[in-house]
């Protein structure tokens, strides 16, 4: 449906994904209209990893105002990647 790269946009970096690490899940910004089967067949294609779950959400962009002009964030999607127990993926281990 999708090419892998277009579908997983970027990984989410922050303390509280560090520690869903420790759980096997991993956390990606992907594609608003990405499905959860084309998030695990992309996160299998790119890593070479077994993904078990797959977990999104809509994250919806919040008000901001510059000035007299008002105006709201991006909305974005959040997927959280549950690998199999013993897979790793190394791009999140080189810390």
């Amino acid at each position: 449906m999708y090419d892998a790269h277009n579908v997983i946009l970027r990984p989410i970096v922050s303390e509280k994904s560090y520690a869903l690490m420790e759980q096997n899940r991993y956390t990606f910004e992907v594609e608003r209209r990405a499905t959860k089967p084309a998030i695990a067949q992309a996160i299998q294609e790119i890593f070479g990893v077994t993904v078990t779950k797959v977990n999104t959400m809509t994250v919806n962009g919040k008000p901001r105002r510059l000035r007299y002009n008002k105006g709201f964030t991006r909305t974005w999607k959040k997927a959280v990647v549950t690998v199999k127990a013993g897979d790793k993926i190394d791009f999140f281990e080189g810390r």
